[in-house]
């Protein structure tokens, strides 16, 4: 696909998250049968529980790590936590799923209450088993001193969804007062 239409690049998840790569290995990641897509949109309670993911591959001897961050914490307009770190399973054999390998930081969903936010699925080839250990934080995660610090080089596969709070209208939450009929003294 020429770089240009690149949906990670348009998206800019190429330059904020991570660099250019080459795709060579099929990641699937569904939300209650839903297929995540570069920058669909999904809502918070749809994405409540982890997603299903799915790695290809043909060697299971190879080992793969999966990051899910957001780079737009806590907003677009100010992610000065960048990147928030939501999810890592490493150890994952190629040809199966997250659920095969070994989750050192526990999903937590993701809850944007500012802005649209993208949350990022990365998936790297590991040089070995228990290669690759947990951060001692979420916030201000790096996706990229992550791969070096544990020398998994290049991403071999990676997609995006886009999530923004359930009203999605980007103005001021409505309360309960909002809707009451004043009463006249």
């Amino acid at each position: 696909m020429p770089r240009d239409r690149d949906p990670l690049v348009i998206g800019r998840v190429i330059g904020d998250v991570i660099d250019s790569f080459t795709r060579s290995i099929s990641i699937r990641a569904t939300y209650n049968n839903r297929e995540i897509s570069n920058g669909c949109e999904l809502k918070p309670s749809q994405v409540v529980n982890q997603p299903r993911v799915e790695i290809g591959g043909t060697d299971l001897r190879t080992f793969f790590t999966l990051v899910m961050v957001d780079p737009d914490a806590p907003s677009p307009s100010d992610p000065n936590l960048r990147e928030y770190l939501h999810w890592l399973v490493t150890d994952i054999p190629a040809t199966t799923g997250a659920t095969f390998g070994q989750e050192i930081v526990c999903y937590e969903s993701p809850r944007p209450t500012v802005g649209i936010h993208r949350l990022v699925l990365v998936l790297f080839r590991q040089l070995g088993r228990q290669t690759v250990y947990a951060p001692g934080w979420r916030q201000n995660f790096n996706t990229r001193d992550f791969a070096e610090l544990y020398n998994l080089g290049l991403p071999v596969a990676a997609v995006y969804f886009n999530c923004q709070r359930e009203s999605g209208s980007g103005g001021r939450r409505r309360s309960q007062n909002d809707f009451q009929v004043p009463t006249s003294h």
